[in-house]
């Protein structure tokens, strides 16, 4: 057993024992704070997961982490900046070539270059590149020097640069694509709260955990404090997800979200907030993500169309992505 299963065992049956459960602590702190849970309106999840709170006077060298910058921005920006560095170490070492004077490189081609710094860049990416064509070399103690020096900076920078390519190519990822919208349609003879997801990739997840909360502001001897419930859901775990998933919270006696109006969540600014995690089969390692629903994003009276097409007894069953936040009125 691993300290966390043995953890959850324990605290099981602590809250057992209490007759309590997560779902029974309306004021669950998430990590936000108490300040931030009482005094802002904004929404605390924007759709893709970023937080909307931000930490200031914080020294620039603790917030420095080159490493995780370079691993966590786009791969547009990352190969840009891989251009811009190739680039400029050449244009560096071949002004420092075309400094040491004509003669310390020589072009024997047939069309020599004569622009001695052009001449100096292009043996420099030959040099960086260990290409070696071999008509523009060396002639000197200095410039071999310089050579030598530019190879052995070549040798790490190329050795950096193909650690971190295969780093973000093996650093799992969950791209969940999750509906726009919140519904509140009928459920089992009651209604629920729905949304739906699918995985984005062909690679499969499996052991896929869902927490959604629900929060919002209540009003207490006076003031408006923010309040949080973890809601129950109907099923909070799946073991894959080859489709598509909708996740309902019954809307029972026992949901905060009973007798609960479009215009009471409204004035109580609610938020749903979703935290999913999995585990991704390709790498054997855990993923997740997050979103969050505002109340203009939860729509009440509606339900979700049907994303299953059409097929026979010999066709495998299929699903239209497309169809994933289209709604339909009760």
């Amino acid at each position: 057993m691993t300290e966390e299963e043995a953890f959850e065992k324990v605290y099981s049956r602590r809250t057992s024992a209490m007759g309590t459960s997560l779902a029974d602590e309306p004021d669950r702190d998430l990590g936000f704070g108490d300040k931030v849970a009482r005094e802002t309106r904004l929404r605390f999840l924007n759709r893709d997961g970023s937080f909307n709170v931000q930490r200031k006077g914080l020294r620039a060298t603790s917030l420095l982490n080159l490493y995780h910058y370079l691993l966590t921005m786009s791969w547009t920006n990352f190969l840009l900046l891989v251009l811009l560095l190739y680039f400029l170490s050449n244009v560096v070492f071949g002004f420092v070539y075309g400094l040491l004077g004509v003669g310390s490189l020589v072009d024997t081609s047939e069309l020599p270059i004569e622009n001695i710094f052009l001449r100096g860049f292009f043996f420099s990416v030959q040099t960086f590149a260990t290409i070696g064509y071999g008509t523009i070399h060396p002639v000197g103690v200095v410039p071999n020097l310089l050579v030598t020096i530019e190879s052995y900076y070549s040798l790490l920078a190329n050795a950096l640069i193909t650690g971190l390519v295969f780093a973000r190519f093996s650093r799992p990822e969950a791209k969940i694509i999750f509906s726009e919208t919140v519904v509140i349609a009928p459920y089992r003879n009651i209604t629920g709260l729905m949304f739906r997801l699918v995985n984005n990739r062909n690679n499969q997840l499996i052991e896929l955990k869902a927490q959604v909360l629900y929060a919002r502001f209540v009003e207490e001897d006076g003031n408006f404090v923010r309040r949080f419930d973890l809601l129950k859901l109907e099923r909070d775990k799946v073991s894959f997800l080859p489709l598509a998933w909708t996740i309902v919270h019954p809307i029972d006696k026992d949901s905060p979200l009973y007798n609960r109006t479009e215009a009471d969540l409204e004035k109580a600014d609610a938020e749903i907030l979703v935290i999913l995690s999995a585990v991704d089969e390709t790498f054997a390692q855990s993923v997740h993500t997050r979103t969050s629903y505002k109340i203009s994003e939860i729509k009440f009276g509606y339900k979700f169309a049907n994303l299953y097409n059409q097929t026979t007894n010999d066709e495998p069953i299929t699903i239209d992505v497309r169809k994933l936040s289209e709604i339909e009125k009760v």
